[in-house]
């Protein structure tokens, strides 16, 4: 004899019902998991190009092929080209007819407007850091301004990069505005194209020092004279842009996403 609310006990029609409830919620349940693990997926090739992209690995207007992309991530071809519309709605990358997707080429005057936003941005980020984040992320900010250090005293154009765009990063990170974190991602990979296409060389593309008055000055509660270091600091990263210049360089794709 079936147990008290089995579904043998009812009509077959209501039976009929629930079982094809039960089977409803099962095919939605794994199509749920589906999406989220198609999400999860394109979400890391768009992080894999962003990071290629900001740390200089792709330069602007390289193309980015899609089956050099398909072999270096071990990725599915339908979810790179989801990524890199992803990239494109973000003004990373462009996509054209005929030449399909290429590292966004900002011109002189998105330079200056994407600069002008990190100003707003990013005061709004100093802003929002008191002491006591200061302190609550005393660890982190020790070991960033380390790498920091490390990666100026060396050669290594790549590492510096990195690092020093780490800074603004974490700033954002530990302000605790998502939306402003957000923003200023987008911000700052775009950036590493402005500054891949415009930066002098003969010049570094951010000093670790400014980073470290800012700091001690948030670290004092000194809020207005952080904000005052940012908006200098970055006055002083657009002014070292030659606007009216531009750079062409060949790079490999498959080695350039390599070793991500």
């Amino acid at each position: 004899m079936s147990g008290a609310g089995d579904a043998t006990d009812l009509p077959e029609p209501a039976a009929l019902a629930i079982m094809a409830a039960i089977a409803r919620k099962s095919v939605d349940s794994m199509a749920e998991k589906t999406v989220t693990a198609k999400q999860q997926e394109v979400q890391r090739i768009v992080d894999a190009l962003a990071k290629a992209i900001a740390q200089h690995r792709l330069p602007p207007g390289m193309r980015l092929i899609e089956a050099q992309i398909v072999e270096s991530l071990q990725a599915n071809r339908n979810h790179v080209q989801v990524a890199l519309q992803r990239l494109a709605m973000q003004k990373i990358v462009t996509i054209e007819p005929n030449r399909g997707a290429l590292v966004a080429q900002p011109s002189a005057q998105e330079a200056r407007d994407v600069f002008a936003a990190r100003r707003a941005v990013e005061r709004a980020i100093v802003e929002a850091i008191t002491p006591a984040i200061m302190q609550q992320h005393a660890e982190r900010i020790a070991a960033q301004m380390a790498r920091e250090r490390a990666a100026t005293s060396s050669s290594d154009r790549r590492a510096i990069v990195r690092e020093l765009s780490e800074f603004h990063r974490m700033l954002g990170e530990i302000c605790g505005n998502a939306v402003l974190r957000d923003i200023l991602d987008n911000l700052m990979v775009r950036s590493s194209l402005i500054v891949a296409l415009y930066q002098r060389n003969d010049v570094p593309s951010c000093a670790s020092d400014e980073h470290q008055q800012v700091l001690d000055a948030l670290a004092a509660g000194q809020r207005e004279q952080a904000v005052a270091l940012m908006i200098e600091h970055l006055d002083e990263l657009e002014g070292q842009l030659a606007l009216h210049q531009e750079q062409n360089v060949e790079v490999n794709l498959r080695e350039a996403l390599a070793e991500l």
